[in-house]
């Protein structure tokens, strides 16, 4: 859900790309500490453009596999007219995920319950990321909070979020109240009392 936000609303009518370059990737994923440590890489990461690109490849077969999930709803309007077909955001995200050979360990520390972790036999910390993005975004499609996945509604909005309560439309509150101020702007305007000010 963290790579899919990197494109959100820029708060006047726009959209913002936090991955938009090279320096613009690295800021967020210093941001993205847990992700870092996943991957090997260490907080002085070069990122480049092949990295950046291989990165927003990544975000945009996700954010196509998104909008199916969401289907027959709308999906994000910020990707709604430049979308993936499903095939391609299946094969890229696949491949990005295979990129990194892995094997399954068990740790368990004394003391502690087993868990699991995985074993890389990959050493470029970039593509370490990249894998790991992949893999994560295969773990949330075919995991069960992936029937939760909404494209929130909310004027000018462009992100996706995952429902956490049976009345939820919005991604946050403040795109609830964005998208109450609408409905009520938009009723007076049909009910022909006059102009109104928006807020």
């Amino acid at each position: 859900m963290e790579l899919v936000g990197t494109i959100r609303h820029d708060g006047d009518g726009g959209v913002l790309d936090d991955l938009d370059s090279a320096r613009g990737a690295h800021r967020w994923l210093q941001q993205q500490p847990g992700l870092l440590a996943t991957a090997g890489a260490t907080a002085d990461l070069v990122v480049d453009e092949a990295l950046r690109e291989a990165v927003v490849d990544v975000r945009r077969a996700v954010r196509a596999l998104f909008a199916r999930v969401v289907s027959p709803a709308p999906p994000s309007p910020a990707d709604a007219h430049r979308l993936l077909p499903v095939d391609e955001a299946l094969t890229l995200l696949n491949a990005a995920a295979a990129r990194e050979p892995v094997a399954p360990q068990l740790l368990w520390p004394a003391g502690e319950a087993p868990a699991s972790g995985l074993l890389s036999a990959e050493d470029a910390p970039g593509v370490r990321l990249v894998a790991g993005l992949a893999r994560d975004a295969v773990d949330f499609l075919s995991g069960p909070q992936r029937e939760h996945l909404r494209a929130c509604r909310a004027p000018r909005c462009v992100r996706y979020f995952v429902k956490s309560h049976g009345r939820q439309e919005w991604c946050t509150p403040s795109c609830g109240n964005r998208a109450r101020v609408a409905r009520h702007y938009e009723r007076a305007r049909a009910a022909g009392d006059g102009p109104v000010d928006r807020v």
